[in-house]
């Protein structure tokens, strides 16, 4: 265990040397508004590759998907060299991974070594009323320690809960809607759209406010068709074979250090000192230094002060956020040029997409603005798609939570409600994809899980869009 945290310690200090590197001239901005559809094919490549290698040769993805996932990086910043010259590919990658890549992976590794540390036992009895509750309490919990924290607290748990039912791949399937995505949506520490909606000055009790109704809705209706196919589950599973037992939770040492996790995040987004840092063009506040340094600190201090055979309890391995980092710092790579085109706005190739979001007489369309974050959010990361949209929309915080009210809420909703749709439209989908499959659950391959979560979502997000008094429509 110890030579794992050396060999951490050593990855976390380059990541720290990089950010303290001495900065050169900024490269000029790409220009997406030039770019054609070709330049997305390294993106669809990754995304076919995360879709298909564990369905066409398994063996082999699971051996070299960091490999997979590097060639389509390169094959991307080889185009960008070709087209625009090394001293832009250079700035447009550490944009992305200093800028972008590095405070998301940071607060993931934070989150999973924390939660790892709590070790929950005991047995729920996987039986469907118990499965609810503990999906009730996790959807909950999710705007309150975010929606990574609390699926890498809960998911643990039940799937021991229900290792010995014949079916149980569903209550994963539900947990990620509800629990990874759906239940973060009323707080900014919830989901990373809603964060930077807070970063951009976004009031922080604004999505309580204004989507809890949505939210409420969406989580009813989820939550009413997994009782349903759980209770239609367990009866071909047969009576249960093993009783609930008394829950105890040891690693406590974890909870303040949870708590320390959410205090470095609103830390950050209140305290705006001046100073900064320029690396070749991309600007790194000390704020976002210092919190990516306290999280750090509070992931090691975790792994110091958790005893050594609880996360072994746990099952807990650093496969899952391995796997994680290196196929979302392909995607992170792979979608630069892509985020360049949406950023072109009416000028790049998604201007057909853009111009559906304003309505004829100029004003913007709610339901067209829901869809289209929501669509793009499934297969680009919802974070990177909310901005692309917030700033379209107008940029404005006061504007967006004032006249435009409905547009900052169906862009809200289309980012943190259809992340849901694909292993890879938020962060916590594919770590409980990767610790599922870990613990022994045979989960869909990622077109699987598509149709999985399209079946129960789409009907929902049409009853949400169609509804005479639709909370996308009518908000106020």
């Amino acid at each position: 265990m110890m030579n794992g945290w050396r060999k951490i310690a050593k990855r976390l200090a380059l990541a720290a040397l990089m950010l303290l590197a001495p900065s050169a001239a900024c490269a000029a901005e790409l220009d997406g508004a030039s770019m054609g559809w070709l330049w997305a094919l390294p993106f669809a490549g990754i995304l076919l590759s995360i879709a298909l290698g564990p369905l066409i040769a398994a063996h082999f993805w699971h051996a070299h998907y960091g490999k997979i996932a590097a060639l389509w990086a390169l094959i991307t910043l080889a185009a960008l060299t070709l087209r625009y010259g090394v001293s832009a590919a250079v700035a447009a990658l550490l944009h992305a991974l200093l800028g972008e890549y590095m405070s998301f992976i940071i607060l993931l590794f934070a989150l999973y070594t924390v939660a790892g540390g709590l070790l929950i036992t005991g047995n729920l009895g996987g039986k469907p009323w118990s499965n609810a509750a503990l999906l009730v309490c996790g959807t909950a919990l999710a705007s309150i320690i975010g929606t990574t924290g609390t699926s890498v607290v809960l998911i643990r748990p039940l799937i021991r809960a229900n290792a010995m039912r014949a079916h149980n791949v569903h209550i994963v399937v539900f947990f990620i809607l509800l629990v990874a995505n759906v239940g973060g949506a009323l707080s900014p520490l919830g989901d990373p759209p809603l964060l930077i909606g807070f970063l951009r000055g976004v009031d922080f009790l604004w999505p309580l406010r204004h989507l809890w109704l949505q939210t409420l809705i969406s989580a009813g209706l989820i939550l009413a068709i997994f009782v349903a196919l759980d209770l239609w589950m367990a009866r071909r599973d047969g009576p249960a074979t093993t009783e609930g037992a008394a829950v105890r939770v040891y690693g406590l040492i974890n909870l303040p250090l949870m708590a320390a996790i959410v205090g470095v995040i609103l830390l950050s987004a209140a305290w705006q000192p001046s100073m900064e840092l320029d690396i070749y063009g991309t600007v790194l506040s000390l704020q976002n230094l210092l919190s990516a340094a306290a999280l750090v600190i509070i992931a090691l201090a975790s792994l110091w002060l958790t005893p050594d055979e609880h996360r072994a309890a746990n099952g807990f391995t650093w496969e899952p956020i391995v796997e994680v980092a290196k196929l979302f710092a392909g995607i992170f790579v792979c979608i630069i040029p892509v985020l360049a085109m949406l950023g072109a706005g009416r000028d790049g190739p998604f201007a057909f997409l853009l111009e559906a979001v304003t309505a004829r007489d100029g004003t913007p369309h709610e339901a067209a603005y829901f869809w289209l974050t929501g669509g793009l959010s499934a297969f680009l990361d919802n974070a990177p798609t909310y901005l692309v949209f917030f700033e379209l929309a107008s940029g404005n915080a006061k504007e967006l939570m004032g006249p435009l009210a409905g547009t900052l809420a169906a862009i809200s909703m289309g980012a943190v409600y259809m992340g849901a749709l694909t292993y890879i439209g938020n962060a916590p989908n594919l770590m409980v994809y990767a610790i599922a499959n870990e613990q022994g659950v045979k989960m869909p391959s990622f077109f699987g899980y598509l149709f999985w979560a399209a079946c129960v979502l789409v009907p929902l997000f049409l009853i949400l869009t169609l509804l005479p008094i639709s909370p996308i429509l009518r908000l106020a």
